[in-house]
C-alpha cells in the first residue's frame, strides 16, 4: 500500500492534504493568515499533481487509479472541510454557521463523486464550479478581513461560501481551467502567500 506513496504525484497529493489539515488546525487556532497560506498551497499542489503525473512515462494503471482516488479524498479535506472549518471558526462556532459549513462540504462530496464517475466532457468542460475556486475566493476575501467589522465580514463570508457551494452543484458546465491558468494561479497563490505572511509578521 505504501509503495503507491513513493510515486511523486501521489506524494504531492498527500503534501496538499497535509496543507489542508494545517489550514484546519490554524483556523481552529484563529490564525487565519496561516490558515489561508496553508489552504492556498493545498490548491497549488492539487493543481500540479495531475500535470506531473501525465509527464511521467510508463506510470502503471494501478498508480493512475490510486492517484485519482487519493486526489478526490484529499480534495474534500483541503477544498471542502477546510473552508467549512474556516467559516465555523470565524463565526466562533455559532450553530447558525453550521448550515453554511454543511452546505460547502456536502456540495463538495456530491461534486467530487459526480466528477469521479463522469470526468471531463469531450469538449473539455466540467459540471459545476470546481472546488478550488472556493479556496481561492475565500483567501481573497480574507485579504480585507482586517479592515472590516468582524460581524459584517462573517456575514459576507457566510454568504459567499453558500453561493459557491450552490455553484459547485449547479446545472451548468465550465471549461476546465488549464493552459495559462497554471501560471496565473501560481502567481496568485505566491502573491497572497506574501500578503498573509506579512500580516502574520506585522
Amino acid at each position: 500500500m505504501l509503495a503507491f506513496v513513493i510515486d511523486l504525484p501521489n506524494s504531492m497529493t498527500l503534501a496538499g492534504l497535509c496543507c489542508g489539515i494545517l489550514g484546519i488546525y490554524f483556523a481552529i487556532q484563529n490564525n487565519f493568515p496561516a490558515a489561508m497560506i496553508a489552504m492556498l498551497w493545498a490548491v497549488l499542489l492539487d493543481w500540479y499533481d495531475g500535470p506531473v503525473a501525465r509527464r511521467i512515462p510508463g506510470r502503471s494503471d494501478e498508480l493512475k487509479a490510486f492517484g485519482g482516488k487519493l486526489d478526490s479524498l484529499a480534495d474534500i479535506v483541503s477544498l471542502g472541510i477546510c473552508p467549512a472549518i474556516i467559516l465555523l471558526s470565524y463565526g466562533d462556532f455559532n450553530p447558525w454557521f453550521l448550515p453554511g459549513a454543511l452546505a460547502v462540504i456536502m456540495a463538495g462530496v456530491i461534486r467530487l463523486a459526480y466528477f469521479d464517475v463522469f470526468g471531463v466532457d469531450a469538449d473539455g468542460c466540467i459540471a459545476g464550479l470546481s472546488l478550488d475556486i472556493t479556496a481561492l475566493v475565500v483567501a481573497a476575501l480574507f485579504v480585507f478581513e482586517g479592515v472590516s467589522n468582524h460581524n459584517a465580514f462573517a456575514v459576507v463570508l457566510y454568504g459567499v461560501v453558500v453561493v459557491l457551494a450552490i455553484l459547485h452543484i449547479a446545472p451548468f458546465r465550465m471549461t476546465k481551467m488549464v493552459g495559462y491558468w497554471y501560471p496565473a494561479v501560481t502567481i496568485y497563490v505566491l502573491g497572497l502567500t506574501v500578503i498573509f505572511g506579512w500580516q502574520m509578521l506585522s
